[in-house]
């Protein structure tokens, strides 16, 4: 299975649970994890970009027997690990920004 494949499946994978779990009573439940994105450290920061990155996985697809299949495939597949990890990147490069850096 090629590469572009697997991430067209895992992007339908993702949708399909984004159709399913995006309703005005979700928003109103969901716990405020992230009050601000001032952290004390840069380490603090990572923690927070990954956390962003698995909640907002979460809210997508909430269907764990859904989330569970395509983390068999990406698992497998460095170049499917790396684009998770360019997502936390992202979001680490929002905070820091936020932070001044740290400065």
């Amino acid at each position: 299975m090629n590469n572009m494949f697997k991430a067209v499946l895992l992007l339908c994978f993702l949708s399909i649970g984004f159709i399913q779990s995006a309703t005005a009573s979700d928003a109103k439940n969901n716990k405020d994890y992230m009050p601000s994105l001032i952290t004390k450290t840069p380490l603090e920061g990572r923690n927070l970009a990954i956390l962003m990155v698995r909640k907002t996985v979460g809210a997508i697809q909430r269907d764990a027997a859904v989330k569970k299949a395509v983390r068999d495939i990406y698992e497998k597949d460095p170049m499917m690990l790396m684009r998770a990890v360019e997502l936390v990147n992202k979001e680490f490069a929002i905070i820091a920004a936020a932070n001044n850096y740290w400065r």
